[in-house]
């Protein structure tokens, strides 16, 4: 008989959201010990089913971080669960041709002995596999399996209880870590390019009076007709459909043939359909377009002033200024905080070498692999040039995610033996912050993500997750030694090992502005 717990995540492990963060590793040790032994341990103070039950526990498996256990209760004590149960089910039990309570106890037991040698099953293995595990000081990752051997009245209760518990986390010295916080400030450059980029996307457009041919940027008001093999196709039909010139969003060609037209020409554009398009029947095809040119029109970006700060949402040019400014540096903080904790993860995996157990590591690397199935999958069917494999066999890919999910692992369970040690929790007010953050991502429709909060306790669980995992990240970050750095948004933006080379061209760029 097999009683196998559902898997929970008991040992509280800290949920790793950073998949950026975390997936940027080289690969980690893996394995466990080969050393296994067997010894006996005797409790006779555990308070089960009746007071002063005596159980044997022998430790069968020590390997790694799986432990196996043989655990024996006395047919005595059992017997006298059993007797015991039967006695009080006897005030209450009712039969035909006896009065209530008055139910010899050999008939309960004809009639009821089976379910109540299965309930003294479950509560003696229950309460004597949690004693043994409190006992043995074993923090296990989940329920343990449990293997009923033999269980007959009369008899010895035996059975197996089989787990795997989590590693020894032995703590560096946090104080020992060196980070950069990198330090960018908004400049008037950066102001002025955003600036350029809401005139642009606020655009007007106003005919040509002159016979000029179009160009790169104008709009042109058209009408065509999409022909394939000779024969119209679905969704290649448009009258006064505006297309601005550049803005790619025809397939390749199409455009580039409009340039040089005038209001009133007539023009075939020749094109063929990408071999990877969406719709497969037109894909690699080559297809025909009557295009009528209706009217020529310029593009005028919107006069950057205190109407289009209004436009946007601002009182005035100078408070949109004072926005972009501090939205920019909020955006640079933010990055910055995660070029930090990377380099914190990094130095964390580094210097702490412990064993992760082999069934958190598999779920994880499962997870991995189903959301990279995911991405091929729909790679294919979208017809995508992106190749998630990056040119990687699976098996190949198979050792690197295994990797990652070995490091992450490895970092939950640090985290959490952090938090655990110092006492680092998530409080109602962390979740409402965080409730209501997420709530503001989505204007006019905050109510509503409010009450799907309260619906949905598992979505307010995996809001505590990433809060957990920042407020223990900070713990760390304020024991380490900090240095401020100043970047330029450059180099905040390159990858770590790319930033030197960043550097040099950012200090060249600035070189040659000076000369001239």
């Amino acid at each position: 008989m097999i009683l196998r717990s559902e898997d929970s995540n008991s040992a509280g492990v800290v949920e790793l959201v950073d998949t950026q963060v975390l997936g940027t590793c080289d690969a980690s040790r893996g394995g466990s010990s080969p050393l296994a032994r067997t010894k006996t341990i005797f409790f006779d103070d555990l308070p089960t089913i009746s007071s002063g039950i005596l159980m044997k526990v022998t430790e069968t498996k020590n390997k790694g971080l799986m432990r196996e256990f043989l655990i024996t209760v006395s047919a005595v004590e059992v017997n006298l669960a059993v007797e015991n149960r039967l006695n009080e089910l006897k005030k209450t039990a009712k039969l035909p041709g006896f009065r209530p309570g008055k139910v010899p106890v050999n008939i309960l037991r004809k009639h009821f002995g089976q379910s109540i040698m299965g309930e003294v099953l479950e509560r003696t293995v229950g309460e004597t596999s949690q004693k043994a595990i409190k006992n043995n000081n074993i923090r296990p990752i989940s329920q343990p399996k449990i293997e009923v051997n033999k269980f007959d009245e009369g008899s010895d209760l035996e059975y197996t209880m089989s787990l795997e518990i989590l590693p020894d986390v032995k703590l560096m010295d946090f104080s020992k870590i060196e980070l950069e916080r990198l330090i960018v400030k908004s400049d008037k450059e950066e102001i002025e390019k955003t600036l350029e980029r809401l005139a642009e996307a606020h655009k007007t457009s106003e005919p040509i009076s002159s016979t000029r041919k179009s160009k790169i940027g104008d709009i042109l008001i058209i009408n065509f007709v999409g022909k394939v093999e000779g024969k119209e196709f679905s969704g290649g039909k448009a009258e006064g459909y505006s297309l601005e010139l550049g803005s790619g969003s025809f397939i390749p060609g199409f455009e580039d043939q409009l340039c040089g037209v005038k209001a009133g020409d007539l023009v075939e554009v020749k094109v063929k359909f990408p071999d990877k398009y969406a719709s497969e029947e037109l894909a690699g095809k080559d297809a025909l377009f009557d295009v009528e040119v209706k009217e020529l029109h310029k593009s005028i970006p919107a006069v950057i002033n205190d109407e289009l700060a209004k436009r946007v949402g601002a009182e005035n040019l100078s408070s949109l200024k004072s926005n972009i400014r501090e939205e920019q540096e909020k955006e640079f903080a933010k990055l910055s905080r995660m070029r930090m904790k990377r380099s914190l993860l990094d130095q964390l995996e580094k210097n702490h070498d412990f064993e992760v157990p082999q069934s958190m590591t598999d779920r994880e690397f499962d997870g991995i692999w189903e959301q990279f199935e995911k991405h091929r999958k729909q790679a294919v069917e979208q017809g995508l040039d992106d190749d998630p494999s990056e040119g990687k066999s699976d098996d190949e890919l198979s050792k690197d995610f295994r990797n990652i999910a070995e490091r992450r692992v490895r970092l939950g369970l640090l985290l959490a033996e952090v938090g655990r040690l110092n006492k680092i929790d998530v409080n109602q007010q962390d979740i409402n912050r965080a409730m209501i953050e997420e709530a503001q991502r989505y204007p006019g429709q905050e109510q509503i993500v409010m009450e799907s909060f309260q619906k949905h306790p598992e979505a307010v669980q995996q809001l505590k997750e990433p809060i957990m995992e920042d407020k223990v990240v900070d713990f760390i970050i304020e024991l380490a030694k900090v240095t401020n750095k100043k970047v330029s948004k450059e180099e905040l933006m390159a990858e770590p090992e790319d930033r030197s080379s960043v550097k040099k061209k950012v200090s060249k760029k600035k070189t040659t502005t000076k000369r001239r």
